[in-house]
């Protein structure tokens, strides 16, 4: 099957993500096609299937993502599609941060009107030496609440890699089955 991946990142992570998506496809036998949503992403009529993803700041996503989503709204809804979300609270052991990020997702999803068969939540990364003064010593803060990394001299990736192939073969099987 022909697939496209359509990411939009902050910090880099997000497109990490989407690549270890494409690897894993690829190893599957697929061809994969991936493009960052800020750039001009192909069209989604050319593929079997699509995977897009971007990562949450300030309980958004990057309007990349929902730019793409409404301009390909009709053709997306009629072929198997898989939405990834990146976000750090998905690391937290707080319930009701898991509960916010999934909100915002479905939220998301509603008002751009797409309906992908599969959505996932990936734990994103901090990324202290990309952040500016201000916002590392917020992210520090968070981070000192929920007891994680305080190190700003470092960067921390909370990803759990084995659940994204998961997701990545589980959508693969349900979008052949689709077609």
């Amino acid at each position: 099957m022909r697939f496209l991946i359509v990411y939009s990142t902050t910090e880099g992570h997000t497109r990490k993500i989407a690549r270890f998506m494409e690897e894993v496809l690829q190893e599957a036998g697929h061809q994969v096609a991936i493009a960052d949503a800020s750039e001009e992403p192909p069209l989604p009529e050319n593929y079997d299937a699509i995977l897009i993803g971007g990562s949450l700041h300030a309980h958004q996503y990057q309007s990349a993502i929902a730019h793409y989503i409404r301009e390909h709204i009709a053709r997306l809804n009629k072929m198997p599609g898989a939405f990834f979300s990146v976000c750090l609270a998905v690391a937290s052991d707080l319930p009701e941060e898991h509960a916010e990020a999934h909100k915002i997702a479905d939220d998301f999803l509603h008002i751009t009107n797409w309906k992908p068969l599969l959505v996932t939540q990936i734990a994103g990364a901090l990324r202290y030496s990309q952040y500016d003064f201000l916002r590392r010593i917020i992210m520090k803060m968070i981070s000192k609440k929920e007891g994680r990394e305080t190190d700003t001299s470092k960067d921390y990736e909370y990803t759990d890699w084995n659940a994204v192939k998961q997701f990545t073969l589980d959508f693969a099987a349900k979008a052949v089955q689709e077609k």
